[in-house]
């Protein structure tokens, strides 16, 4: 158990200086810090308020139903950082590169991403012709997190499965309870 342990977090590691260090270059570095901000609290929290005061009928129940997932997610992501207390990459690894004012909160899992999967899965279940634009911009965020140096590439997929896993609960309550789709 301690050796798949031990070989799990230098795997992640590996990982975690190839996007951090190897494809490093100051435009992808800017690019990303844009990038990630769409899963931040503003980003998500504005999107699914804007698009809840759309009058169409798919469109304001997805947009209710990207809210709740994004609350209940946030809930279980709070719950995990106090259980799993993982410390940030840029703390523990040396020469990690690292944005201006990092957060110093736990790293796992990431915030952002499950965030940016939450609001973002109702739209590509719901109306599949969105998944070429809304999968990308979910797999960019998560990817932003490591290569701005705030997360392993674990606390990415955990929360890209998180986000998923919330909205797929929701969007199934949506639909067989509420009939909203």
């Amino acid at each position: 158990m301690e050796r798949s342990k031990a070989w799990l977090y230098k795997t992640d590691c590996h990982l975690f200086y190839l996007c951090n260090e190897k494809i490093r270059s100051y435009l992808l570095f800017k690019m990303m810090g844009t990038i990630t901000h769409l899963g931040g609290a503003t980003a998500t929290i504005l999107s699914v308020v804007i698009l809840s005061l759309i009058n169409n009928p798919i469109i304001r129940p997805l947009a209710i139903a990207s809210a709740v997932s994004l609350v209940f997610s946030h809930i279980i992501v709070s719950i995990i950082k106090k259980g799993i207390p993982r410390l940030r990459p840029y703390i523990v690894l040396p020469n990690a590169n690292v944005v201006d004012n990092p957060f110093k909160d736990h790293s796992f899992p990431s915030g952002h991403t499950t965030a940016i999967f939450s609001v973002t899965t109702p739209f590509m279940l719901i109306l599949p012709f969105t998944i070429v634009i809304l999968l990308p911009l979910a797999i960019l965020v998560g990817l932003s997190r490591i290569v701005l140096g705030l997360h392993y590439p674990s606390d990415v997929i955990a929360g890209a499965l998180l986000g998923t896993s919330s909205a797929l609960g929701i969007v199934y309550l949506c639909q067989t309870v509420f009939n909203l789709f």
